[in-house]
């Protein structure tokens, strides 16, 4: 299977370095409103999975801690500040010519109103209802524990 939610060991890490494979870390935000549902956003025409279905959020850059990449990418995005809290979960998905460590993150409105910057649709989902969405590989495999938790 090519994607997993765990820690990864440093077996893994070791594995990867040796196959000389690409990881792209990335950070990506569980931000629900007052009525429990996610915001998700669709991805842009033109980039990689255009048109499916994410949590927001983007690749972290050199130097950057998950935390910073997550609230500046969160700003980018949707024109607003977000306190960055606790990671709910990693998920490691192979692609044929990369891997990608995608970590989810549990956020918050600090200030400001939510909008779509980045010319990108926006919309909140009730838990139940996360698989009426394509989403990617990655995402899909955390909309179960979500789903789960109502």
């Amino acid at each position: 299977m090519p994607g997993r939610v765990e820690r990864e060991t440093p077996w893994d890490a070791q594995s990867r370095r040796l196959r000389n494979m690409a990881i792209v870390e990335v950070a990506a935000a569980l931000i629900r409103d007052d009525a429990g549902r996610y915001l998700i956003a669709q991805r842009a025409p033109g980039s990689h999975l255009a048109g499916l279905w994410e949590f927001p959020g983007g690749k972290r850059h050199a130097g950057e801690t998950l935390e910073q990449c997550l609230r500046r990418e969160l700003a980018e995005e949707l024109g607003a500040s977000f306190v960055v809290g606790e990671r709910i979960a990693t998920v490691h998905w192979d692609y044929p010519e990369k891997t990608v460590a995608l970590h989810f993150y549990r956020c918050r409105l600090e200030s400001g109103t939510i909008a779509a910057h980045a010319a990108q649709a926006l919309v909140w989902v009730e838990p139940a209802r996360l698989g009426d969405y394509e989403l990617p590989p990655p995402d899909r495999a955390l909309v179960e524990r979500l789903q789960a938790e109502g």
